[in-house]
């Protein structure tokens, strides 16, 4: 090995090696900052965050539709582009991701719940992120547009684009959930 590439594969290492040690930090501080929440009770407990008379959608009732009608129904372009042609949104342009009111956020295509608010946290990414998500909210499929393997989730209900999850979230799950805020409306609970 010449010396380039041993420094270089030093550097590598000692870079990942400070990475790994500041995430596995981030989710401990989180963890002592909001107390202990049991995962169970967040995803068990959704649906208190839902406004009165929201009526809710099965998950299991497919919702199908033609290119045509998905651009009536989807109001914006991007919307469009992300929810059905698995596109990105910039970072830092979604109002979601400074949304702190108690809520559930559904998918923009067919309002199916996916996050609630207390599933919320900041990641510094510019996207919303969650920790969990609603159980069957989302069916999920290994994604290689950057070469290395992603896991992409989508809409269990319409199968729209959401995102991606990674695995340097903060406690209980050590997950984020990496959203599109323009896959998402927000859904402010009553009172």
């Amino acid at each position: 090995m010449n010396r380039r590439n041993f420094l270089s594969a030093t550097c590598k290492v000692a870079l990942g090696t400070t990475a790994a040690a500041f995430s596995a930090s981030v989710p401990m501080l989180w963890a002592r900052e909001k107390g202990s929440v049991m995962l169970e009770d967040i995803q068990s407990q959704w649906r208190s965050f839902l406004p009165e008379g929201f009526e809710t959608v099965n998950p299991r009732e497919k919702l199908e539709l033609s290119k045509e009608e998905w651009r009536k129904r989807l109001d914006q372009p991007l919307a469009f582009d992300v929810l059905r042609r698995e596109a990105t949104e910039r970072p830092f342009t979604s109002p979601l991701n400074d949304e702190k009111r108690d809520g559930v956020f559904a998918c923009a295509g067919c309002d199916l719940p996916v996050f609630t608010s207390q599933m919320k946290y900041d990641s510094g990414t510019g996207w919303p992120s969650f920790f969990t998500a609603i159980p069957e909210a989302f069916e999920t499929k290994k994604d290689f547009k950057l070469i290395f393997p992603r896991t992409e989730y989508h809409c269990a209900r319409c199968g729209g684009h959401h995102g991606h999850v990674f695995s340097d979230g903060p406690a209980p799950t050590g997950e984020r959930w990496c959203n599109n805020g323009v896959s998402l409306r927000f859904i402010p609970k009553a009172g």
